[in-house]
């Protein structure tokens, strides 16, 4: 029987997250009972050749970006998915038209049919479908930089179709050319996969993107700009077809225990959970985060604990359905990253993967009756999905890892006042304090 502090501190707590506003309903979890999973997306066949073991048992998938089939994750990148029009900017080359208005859509779907049968059976399990397209944006005024080649190259096509137009008439042709073109490869490429392979989710890389990149200047808050916000909201269209969300929250190494890394993957998060809200559906699709174990664009240092938290932790907390741990195919390819990695996944991440899925697994089951995942309130707090240590152990075994204990009654208060229920599509759920009435085991 619980205790009559208990019950009154449920009560109280109970009437504290009723005036929380409720969450629009979201995709149930393709994982079993997992609100929140994570995947292995790496190379690692040259640590397998040399016999290093790597504890990737936290993970609720182990997979390769590689092209092998049956994967939980298939990631499409650019130079094997259709003919998708491109330039190379260091060879300064053009790749089937260079501009999307110049590309061939029928060969290049006629391409992309045939590499889906090829990639994922008929016949597939759930599972992510990743399309990488990172050379062009659809929108016009996203293709800065490196990527101004598109806008020039869109001006000399439009002034080659119409060279009596004024030059400001030229550039409102040029952006209109690209942007329906680009539009016009994005959507059908992504309909022609869902109407293949519907089991799978499907959805681009980087998208969407908040564009917050400033952290070194004071002051830096993470939030995404009105100006990005509205970008976001003019591809309405494509958020209406993609069935997952795949932003990026890969860190720069001058983030490293940083509060900024917080911020900076705060904000992306959320602003993939506001994109999801937008189109008119009965439920929101999942955002499967991208992460790596690496810092960004090195091979050498692993994000610290800390920076697990600002990641993972994050991701977590915010409502995301996962994160996927990508790694390239330079950041494992010697005997001593092999060895670093097999270090790091015993000592710190495989653990700290073990807490967070496991963390939200059981706060699911006490707040929401397993019939949703636990999110902030606010967004902007610092609250966790964590076991306390002092009343779990998380153990490795039966090559699996799980954590044993039983939350206090403080645990439990925590989570009630930091968090409320995101229900699954066809469940109903209130944010309603359940004691566990003996240990737990949960098997990640």
């Amino acid at each position: 029987m619980a205790s009559p502090f208990l019950s009154y501190v449920a009560v109280c707590i109970i009437r504290s997250i009723t005036t929380v506003l409720a969450l629009p309903a979201t995709e149930p979890p393709l994982v079993g009972d997992h609100p929140f999973v994570a995947i292995w997306n790496a190379p690692t066949d040259h640590c397998q050749r040399l016999r290093i073991p790597l504890d990737t048992a936290a993970f609720q998938a182990v997979t390769t970006p590689s092209a092998v089939t049956g994967q939980f994750v298939t990631i499409f990148y650019e130079d094997r998915f259709g003919f998708y029009p491109k330039v190379d900017t260091i060879k300064h080359k053009l790749y089937r038209g260079g501009v999307p208005q110049n590309g061939n859509l029928t060969e290049h779907l006629a391409k992309v049919q045939s590499q889906i049968d090829h990639s994922i059976s008929q016949d597939s399990s759930p599972g992510l479908a990743v399309i990488d397209w990172e050379s062009w944006r659809p929108l016009w005024d996203q293709n800065w930089g490196s990527k101004c080649i598109y806008q020039k190259l869109s001006i000399t096509h439009a002034l080659q179709m119409a060279p009596f137009l004024s030059s400001k008439q030229v550039s409102e042709l040029a952006k209109s050319q690209f942007q329906h073109a680009g539009r016009r490869f994005m959507e059908r490429t992504i309909s022609l996969g869902i109407g293949k392979r519907p089991s799978r989710r499907w959805g681009f890389y980087l998208f969407p993107d908040c564009h917050n990149y400033s952290w070194e200047k004071p002051g830096y808050s993470g939030k995404c700009s009105a100006k990005t916000q509205k970008q976001n909201n003019q591809l309405l269209w494509l958020w209406e077809r993609s069935t997952a969300l795949f932003p990026s929250i890969y860190l720069h190494l001058s983030l490293r225990n940083s509060s900024r890394a917080a911020l900076f993957v705060r904000n992306r998060v959320q602003e993939a959970l506001r994109v999801a809200a937008l189109p008119k559906r009965p439920y929101t699709v999942p955002i499967y985060v991208y992460s790596r174990p690496l810092y960004r664009q090195q091979t050498q240092k692993f994000q610290s604990l800390t920076d697990l938290v600002s990641t993972v932790g994050e991701s977590a907390a915010l409502g995301a359905s996962g994160v996927v741990m990508w790694g390239g195919v330079k950041d494992y390819n010697s005997e001593a990253a092999c060895q670093s990695l097999s270090d790091y996944l015993k000592s710190t991440f495989g653990p700290y993967i073990a807490n967070v899925t496991a963390a939200a697994m059981l706060c699911s089951e006490v707040l929401c009756q397993r019939r949703g995942r636990c999110v902030r309130k606010n967004y902007d707090s610092s609250q966790y999905l964590h076991l306390n240590p002092s009343h779990f152990r998380i153990l490795r075994a039966n090559r699996k890892y799980v954590a044993i204990g039983q939350p206090s009654a403080a645990d439990l208060e925590a989570w009630a006042a930091s968090f409320t229920c995101q229900c699954y599509w066809g469940w109903s759920c209130s944010p309603k304090l359940v004691q566990p009435t003996k240990n737990k085991l949960i098997w990640v």
